[in-house]
């Protein structure tokens, strides 16, 4: 499932995509989809086919789950998995986006989970899946976030207890904490802090949840990448600086992040990072939830 910032989704199997080395060119995603002008990708989300026993194709039956969506102004909304059964080639409306919004993110959610946002001035908040009505594709769901003038979302996760979130920001720095630091808040709020953002740290440009076992992709504005070891990056609390990713050229920041799957021919990655020297940070803003 491929969603674009514009709020759309096309579907399309995996198999039909050429397979290509890591250092091929790759083919224009023009070509595989029936993109509108306007349109890029924003998030891609894979699904097991599923069959029942007749040989039917069940996999987006209902009681599959849902697609839970985050957009840049804050705004959330889930959807049932089941409600993407009648895609077309074309595209069909997953979201609907007010002017001036696009979409961050979407991930698939079992109905008992529970999210996590994060913003570009590293503020972030937790809350219950629970807390989001299922509502229709062509809506524009509710506030998951209240971002501050000037600030706004860049990723959505899902909290996974036996895992932790991996923040990077611009400059290249980033950290690991546990998702016991988030504790869990109503929806709507400001939120709190989820990275001390300085000159030296720049902005938050994404995050995502990973183990110990994964591997990390760190993608650059001027077209590099890095391949690391999650494991190489130690813990850290909630409210600091966190420790260098990857050392960048002058004028060049990360873009992306993206967890990899480790294969026979790893490329090394850094024994250690760098530590930022970055302390606890108090002081942290909070603000009720509001509806």
């Amino acid at each position: 499932m491929f969603f674009t910032n514009t709020g759309r989704v096309y579907v399309d199997r995996v198999y039909e995509i050429d397979e290509a080395a890591r250092s091929a060119q790759g083919r224009n995603i023009k070509n595989l989809l029936d993109l509108q002008p306007e349109e890029a990708i924003a998030a891609i989300l894979r699904l097991e086919r599923r069959v029942d026993e007749k040989g039917n194709d069940i996999t987006f039956a209902e009681g599959s789950g849902n697609v839970v969506f985050a957009t840049k102004d804050g705004t959330v909304k889930k959807t049932s998995l089941n409600d993407f059964a009648n895609y077309r080639k074309a595209g069909i409306i997953a979201i609907n986006l007010e002017e001036g919004n696009s979409l961050v993110n979407a991930e698939l959610t079992s109905g008992a989970d529970e999210i996590v946002l994060v913003t570009h001035d590293g503020m972030s908040i937790r809350f219950p899946e629970e807390d989001l009505r299922t509502q229709g594709r062509n809506t524009i769901g509710v506030r998951g976030i209240r971002p501050r003038a000037g600030d706004y979302v860049v990723a959505l996760a899902i909290v996974d207890p036996q895992k932790t979130l991996l923040v990077a920001s611009e400059n290249g720095l980033g950290k690991r904490t546990s998702f016991d630091e988030y504790r869990t808040q109503g929806r709507g709020g400001t939120g709190i802090k989820t990275m001390n953002c300085t000159d030296k740290t720049g902005k938050v440009v994404s995050a995502t949840v990973v183990s110990d076992e994964d591997e990390l992709m760190l993608m650059t504005t001027a077209g590099q990448s890095v391949r690391i070891k999650v494991a190489t990056v130690r813990e850290t609390g909630r409210a600091t600086q966190g420790v260098k990713l990857m050392t960048l050229n002058e004028g060049e920041s990360i873009q992306d992040i993206s967890i990899v799957i480790p294969d026979d021919e790893d490329e090394e990655a850094p024994a250690e990072t760098e530590d930022a020297g970055a302390g606890e940070v108090s002081g942290e803003m909070e603000t009720p939830a509001e509806e």
